[in-house]
């Protein structure tokens, strides 16, 4: 809990003191540091600020500083103690001595909270999941972290909690990822930020440090992808790097695993560390101690230390200062007028560092200014002052502030680049270069990528024949094995009909699914995507969307929910809108087993053309409707193309087979979640009322409830040449699409003259209607879990439901056109 929590007369022991810079050092010097015990005396009249005692004086803080100190109560320790009892209901009585309480909040201030930032391509997910063991996707294109990811695990008697922010290149408010990370380090407030620098690819990575420096947090660099840089004959003096930028730079290797137990240990001593230099020294004796042992014993060559002002000695050992960049004589002027009318407000260094919101003022960053207008009392003053300083920087070095601040920042890090790195082979990017020139050709690039995407299909098809037979021939002896030694009744039906005929109906194509995503995890990991997305831009320019539309719009090919939040890398809002709008046009895996199931009773000697078609379909659609869109129904301004290109690299074996089998294990928990409840909702419906009243299967399902619910629709979708029952698959499609060949699996299933345990050989269609009702799956109402997302990610349920409208009405009309046109030529 919060020291601010603590009621008048209770006590606690200190576990961390979070914020940053001069409102951290300011408190901890005051006294308040880890392990030492506080006691509230009393509250101010109009409840703040509150009187202390802590180390046998007394002292005051506002409610706000105190919250932003954890401590450990002694309800909390007597939590903790019955816990350690089993919940014996007489540990509620134990008494919590001073020192049983500080052993408690000893453990409890063992818990590390470390953030991950750093640049798309960088390798950041790449540490997470090797650090924490987690099993994040890691892509190898700008975007591909929309979302913070949270992992722990222990290491030397420490407990993380690791959080992978998204990707970003810097803390602007240019994009919501630059928002959402800036917004978790104020607000969070994490004990230590792993900046990950990608070591081939200094000077733009550094960039985003330097704005981390400006934020005055407790921060180590993980130098990461450092094998390459050796690789490639290029030399970096890392420690001395460094001590130029005041931060402890550790290399590392994530894709093995190398340096990320020093990385940690690093990490260790800047949290138990950083706390003690620069307190009073009656104070300094123990914690130095602590502070040397743990940096003699695991990183003795490193430089590292304190966010103070100076460089602080003991016992012979130097530590890197936090340094502030000078980004010369008239912006440091400026910075330094504006910072003064900020520091006015003394109650907002607790969460901001007064120079970072100098800095931003400066740069115009529009969500600074607002919180600065809203909740500083003298908020339109400051923005006079921004705005003056501004245009005499305008006049003085005849650029804008914020161009200029950039400049300086660039200038820093060329300057600390030329100290440090040494480059001798200028051909290290030779490989991409070759690659590049056959893959992104004007003339070969098109016909490489679609012949990728044949190749996927065809090995979709080709491989997954195989295990596919093999499970099928599982499935069919499961339900043999049922029909032999069950009793005749609606039990027996309804494990044979509903669940293994529902659910053993669609988890024959788990193979099939498991290659796709194998496809689309290498085009990911190996940087072809990127690719993809470069020689596409010109063509989505042309339908009204932005090149970095296409990343989402291929990602869809796997999942439609993932690659609408992908949208988010995005700057235009209209881009960003339109390529949500249409990327439920784009074939989900979650679509293909009724395309398997239809082709391969119908076009078995033509699979992979089929199915492409089915595909490009899906494109060319979303191409005319994002032309509309954009022409008619979404307005706003194009944002430039910019987009990293990221060198291209081997995907390992490991990585790419671990992302398919989550993807498989989701399919397989689907199988047992919803689709199985589903397929008995639609066995129940199908079998009530009055079983045995008819004659026949076929007789009685028409009489049924979903009998019933299927003759009512009918109707409407007798024109495009659907009976009931495929009326029915298409509504339990609402749900998740595979629902449709659970459905059709049980309704089909009781067909009293069709012997025939193949699906595909109990659906009474011509071709053309199998095509049709193909292309209706493909484009209509989008699954619930993909309208919610377009719903969060829009933010309005207005955009949802006018998807779910033009998807269904698109449908409708396609599906006509297929059987009326195509009935007159066939």
């Amino acid at each position: 809990m919060r020291l601010s929590e603590l009621q008048t007369g209770e006590k606690g022991v200190i576990i961390k003191v979070m914020g940053h810079g001069g409102f951290r050092r300011r408190i901890i010097e005051m006294g308040f540091i880890k392990g030492k015990t506080v006691e509230v005396l009393l509250n101010a009249p109009l409840k703040d600020p509150i009187k202390y005692k802590i180390m046998g004086y007394e002292i005051s803080l506002r409610r706000q500083e105190a919250a932003m100190i954890e401590v450990m109560s002694e309800e909390e320790a007597r939590e903790s103690m019955q816990e350690t009892h089993f919940h014996d209901p007489i540990a509620e009585d134990i008494p919590v001595s001073e020192a049983k309480l500080k052993e408690i909040a000893s453990g409890k201030r063992r818990t590390i909270n470390v953030a991950l930032v750093g640049n798309p391509n960088c390798g950041k997910t790449s540490l997470f999941n090797v650090a924490s063991g987690s099993h994040e996707h890691v892509g190898n294109y700008s975007g591909v972290t929309v979302d913070a990811k949270e992992g722990h695990f222990d290491f030397q008697g420490y407990h993380f909690r690791l959080v992978d922010l998204p990707g970003t290149y810097s803390l602007s408010a240019y994009s919501p990822e630059e928002l959402y990370v800036r917004k978790h380090i104020i607000d969070e407030t994490p004990d230590v930020i792993i900046n990950v620098v990608d070591a081939g690819n200094l000077e733009r990575n550094l960039y985003l440090t330097a704005q981390l420096i400006d934020m005055n947090v407790r921060m180590v660099v993980a130098l990461n992808m450092y094998d390459a840089l050796l690789h490639s004959g290029n030399t970096l003096d890392h420690k001395k790097l460094g001590q130029l930028f005041g931060v402890p730079i550790v290399p590392t290797v994530s894709r093995t695993g190398k340096g990320i137990d020093n990385l940690f240990h690093v990490i260790i001593g800047l949290y138990e560390g950083a706390d003690f230099i620069g307190q009073k020294e009656e104070i300094q004796d123990e914690a130095m101690r602590e502070y040397r042992e743990w940096h003699d014993k695991y990183v003795p060559d490193h430089k590292y230390g304190s966010h103070d002002e100076e460089t602080h000695d003991f016992d012979g050992k130097s530590y890197i200062r936090h340094i502030h960049i000078n980004h010369g004589p008239e912006l440091e002027r400026s910075i330094d007028a504006v910072k003064e009318v900020i520091c006015k407000n003394e109650n907002i260094r607790y969460k901001y560092s007064t120079r970072f919101l100098a800095i931003k003022l400066l740069e115009n960053d529009k969500d600074i200014e607002q919180r600065v207008i809203s909740t500083l009392p003298n908020g339109e003053e400051v923005i006079r002052v921004r705005d003056k300083e501004a245009e005499r920087i305008r006049l003085s070095m005849n650029e804008d502030s914020e161009q200029a601040i950039t400049d300086a920042k660039y200038g820093f890090i060329t300057g600390a680049l030329k100290e440090t790195y040494t480059e001798k082979n200028e051909n290290t990017e030779m490989f991409t270069r070759i690659v590049d020139s056959i893959v992104t050709h004007k003339i070969w690039g098109f016909p490489i990528f679609f012949v990728f995407l044949y190749l996927m299909f065809e090995c979709t098809f080709v491989f997954g024949e195989y295990p596919k037979g093999w499970i099928e021939w599982l499935v069919e002896q499961i339900a043999s094995l049922a029909e032999t030694f069950m009793p005749a009744g609606p039990l027996k039906d309804l494990i044979v009909d509903g669940i293994i005929g529902g659910v053993g109906g669609v988890i024959v194509f788990l193979p099939n699914i498991l290659l796709l995503y194998i496809f689309i995890s290498f085009m990911e990991d190996s940087g072809y995507m990127a690719r993809a997305a470069f020689i596409m831009d010109k063509i989505m320019h042309k339908m009204g969307l932005h090149g970095k539309s296409f990343i989402p719009l291929i990602m869809g090919f796997g999942c439609n929910v993932p690659a609408i939040m992908a949208s988010r890398i995005i700057e235009s809002r209209k881009s960003r809108l339109v390529t949500i709008l249409i990327n439920p046009l784009i074939s989900c895996s979650a679509r293909l087993p009724i395309y398997l199931v239809m082709i391969g009773a119908f076009f078995p000697s033509k699979a992979s053309l089929v199915l492409l078609s089915i595909y490009v379909t899906g494109i060319l659609l979303a191409v005319l409707m994002a032309r509309i869109f954009s022409r008619f129904i979404v307005r706003g301004d194009d944002a430039p193309f910019v987009m990293e290109l990221p060198p291209y690299r081997m995907p390992t074996a490991k990585s790419v087979l671990r992302h398919t089998w989550e993807k498989g294990a989701q399919y397989l928990k689907k199988m047992g979640g919803i689709i199985m409840i589903a397929s008995v909702i639609i066995w129940f419906l199908g079998y009530y009322p009055n079983h045995d009243a008819y004659s026949t299967t076929a007789e009685q399902q028409e009489n049924s409830y979903i009998g019933q619910i299927g003759k009512a629709i009918e109707p409407v979708i007798e024109p495009l040449g659907f009976d009931w029952k495929m009326g029915i698959g298409i509504l339990s499609g609402i749900g998740a699409k595979e629902l449709v060949v659970s459905t059709l699996g049980v309704l089909y299933t009781n067909d009293d003259d069709i012997e025939s345990v193949d699906l595909a050989d109990r659906i009474p269609i011509t071709p053309l209607v199998a095509y049709g009702y193909m292309l209706f799956v493909l484009i209509y109402f989008p699954c619930i879990a993909t309208v919610a997302a377009i719903k969060n990610e829009s933010g309005s349920w207005k955009w949802a439901a006018f998807t779910i409208c033009y998807t269904t009405l698109l449908a409708w009309i396609v599906a006509f056109l297929v059987h009326q046109v195509g009935g007159i030529f066939l």
